[in-house]
């Protein structure tokens, strides 16, 4: 069917052209991405990824084992590090072949990477090695502490990046954690939300242990809520404290954030999940402010998007999170 131009389009194409104008900076060049490398029969799996590493970077690399885990291991996968002739490392991830996590991460940081706004691990190559898919990163530089003011900042440049589409969702489902999320496209926030991120954790809960009726009062008020038009931003989608961190960049120490669960949505997303489980300070949220203020009403949504990882965490880890979920389903019902 066709719709007249709404108000949210003219603001996703405004949006657009802010960001190309933000990113026309010049930029040193990178090495281009690789996409799926696959192995033959006699290869090794150190070859296979050398392999990946040299059609993706346009020059031979061999690659040995090195010692280093890199980021992160989180959802299920391996980590490990390799390096090359020259002494440079590159960070690995690896899960079995049937789990399509890998790619689905590989494309949400190669989509913020491309943003050149906050720093993510470059992503070099996906590939497949027998019975594994891997990824290849770049191997960071972690240090202690750095500018939470300046992650506030490039957090916010990254969210002026919107879908070409201006529709809700990401190219592929991924992850949160290791629980499943579905990102097909929706037009509206509100049927998006209700549909792939309060519904679908409805359903795996079990409707958080409450009354049919109790849930539907739920639906109908989230989506009340969440009538406030928000451009599809590029969000990270899991940005709690243990995905975020300061690694040097060249003579700097920048902020960077990685194992994310990407998707174009409503960028209070992000904000709010740094409420839930610390690690973020009043310069981080000076500086987001500074950047690009949240609009009226964003107290009331944080409720909303946290209540999502709440459940997520009832369905990975069970414990005290179900009634936390209800508490929080409580206050939403009294705004």
């Amino acid at each position: 069917m066709f719709r007249t131009v709404s108000s949210l389009a003219i603001v996703c194409l405004f949006s657009l052209k802010r960001a190309a104008a933000f990113t026309s900076k010049p930029q040193c060049p990178r090495p281009k991405p690789s996409w799926l490398q696959m192995s033959s029969a006699t290869e090794t799996y150190m070859e296979a990824l050398s392999k990946a590493a040299s059609e993706a970077m346009g020059k031979t690399i061999e690659l040995e084992a090195a010692s280093g885990g890199g980021f992160s291991g989180g959802g299920g996968a391996q980590t490990s590090a390799v390096k090359d002739k020259a002494g440079n490392r590159y960070f690995v991830k690896s899960a079995s072949s049937g789990n399509d996590m890998l790619r689905a991460e590989y494309l949400g940081i190669k989509e913020m990477f491309e943003t050149r706004t906050i720093r993510v691990p470059e992503p070099i190559a996906f590939g497949e090695y027998k019975n594994k898919k891997f990824v290849l990163f770049e191997y960071l530089d972690f240090k202690g502490s750095g500018s939470q003011y300046e992650l506030g900042q490039k957090l916010a440049q990254m969210h002026r990046s919107v879908s070409q589409n201006c529709s809700f969702g990401f190219h592929v489902d991924n992850t949160c954690g290791a629980t499943p999320q579905p990102n097909s496209w929706i037009s509206d926030w509100a049927d998006f939300w209700d549909t792939h991120r309060l519904g679908h954790m409805l359903r795996l809960t079990g409707n958080a242990g409450l009354s049919d009726a109790k849930i539907q009062e739920l639906r109908k008020k989230t989506r009340e809520l969440l009538s406030h038009k928000p451009q599809p931003s590029l969000v990270h989608g899991d940005l709690w404290g243990g995905n975020k961190g300061f690694c040097r960049d060249g003579d700097k120490v920048v902020p960077v954030i990685f194992d994310p669960a990407t998707y174009y949505g409503d960028r209070e997303v992000d904000v709010a999940m740094t409420y839930l489980f610390g690690g973020f300070n009043g310069d981080f949220y000076e500086g987001y402010e500074e950047e690009w203020p949240l609009p009226p009403g964003h107290e009331q949504r944080r409720t909303i998007y946290n209540l999502y990882h709440i459940l997520n965490h009832e369905v990975l880890f069970g414990g005290m999170y179900l009634r936390q979920a209800q508490g929080m389903i409580d206050q939403i019902l009294r705004f």
